[in-house]
């Protein structure tokens, strides 16, 4: 694996490669709160392809966005563009990890030209929020920023607390799986450590789409598609409701939580991945 920088017009980017130079490129992006060491465990399982993974903005080693910016789901697909444009990638493949998958699946969407291939891991549709609940969603927003302007991001005295932290987190995951995704995600500070997440990130949406609109980006997935649904995740219940939105989407369900990739399920991923890379 090696580091390195992508520089786009509105900021830097942080990511991490597998694969040879000229192999061809899958653009990986992680999940909420979590980093592109998230595939550490699933990327040298995957054979003749180039996985570079990105710390999405705001999180791991990749800049923060600006002041006066937000972190609105749809703010990210520009970001993948720009980073397609600044490796040269006028055609690529996408993974996804929950938001990570979400994202892909938008940018896949609106961009159907660009992306030969799509793979996601227990994510596809963001959480909608229906017309009739928008004030709603929009003042609980507001609310939630003023609060933040109050509050300290949380000090650690080790990476074990941190470790510990994360597990009570957001989706249920091993201790050797969080302490890989603490390492990439913890800076030193007075006191000890502390997320280098923008504390933004915990902010809900003042906007989000409908399922209306959500499924008029997964209607344009014309390219090859892959789901791999986790048997304990967030995504199995959403799917087996809308089923039939899913017919043109080939599904995979495997043992496991919603972190599964960076589990021991780790190769039975990789092998469901393979299986579809080599017959897309």
């Amino acid at each position: 694996m090696k580091e390195f920088k992508i520089t786009t017009p509105d900021m830097t980017f942080a990511a991490c490669q597998w694969g040879r130079d000229d192999a061809p490129a899958i653009l990986a992006l992680h999940g909420w709160l979590d980093n592109a060491a998230t595939f550490s465990r699933l990327a040298p399982l995957i054979d003749e392809y180039r996985i570079i993974a990105i710390d999405q903005a705001g999180h791991g080693f990749s800049e923060h966005r600006g002041p006066d910016a937000s972190y609105a789901i749809w703010d990210y697909v520009g970001d993948l563009i720009e980073i397609a444009d600044a490796l040269a990638l006028e055609r690529f493949s996408l993974l996804g990890h929950s938001m990570g998958a979400i994202v892909s699946v938008l940018t896949a969407g609106a961009f159907p030209e660009r992306v030969e291939r799509l793979m996601l891991i227990d994510g596809i549709w963001p959480m909608p929020t229906e017309v009739d609940q928008a004030p709603e969603q929009l003042a609980k927003a507001i609310k939630h920023r003023i609060r933040l302007r109050s509050r300290n991001k949380s000090v650690f005295a080790s990476k074990d607390e941190a470790v510990a932290a994360r597990l009570r987190g957001f989706g249920t995951i091993s201790e050797a799986a969080a302490r890989i995704l603490v390492e990439r995600g913890v800076e030193p500070c007075d006191g000890g450590w502390t997320w280098r997440t923008d504390a933004r990130l915990t902010l809900p949406s003042a906007m989000r789409l409908t399922h209306a609109h959500a499924q008029a980006f997964t209607n344009r997935l014309s390219m090859p598609t892959l789901l791999i649904a986790a048997e304990g995740g967030i995504v199995i219940a959403g799917v087996e409701a809308h089923q039939g939105e899913l017919d043109h989407i080939a599904i995979k369900t495997l043992p496991g939580g919603h972190h599964l990739h960076i589990e021991e399920q780790a190769e039975a991923v990789a092998e469901a991945m393979g299986d579809f890379l080599s017959s897309a």
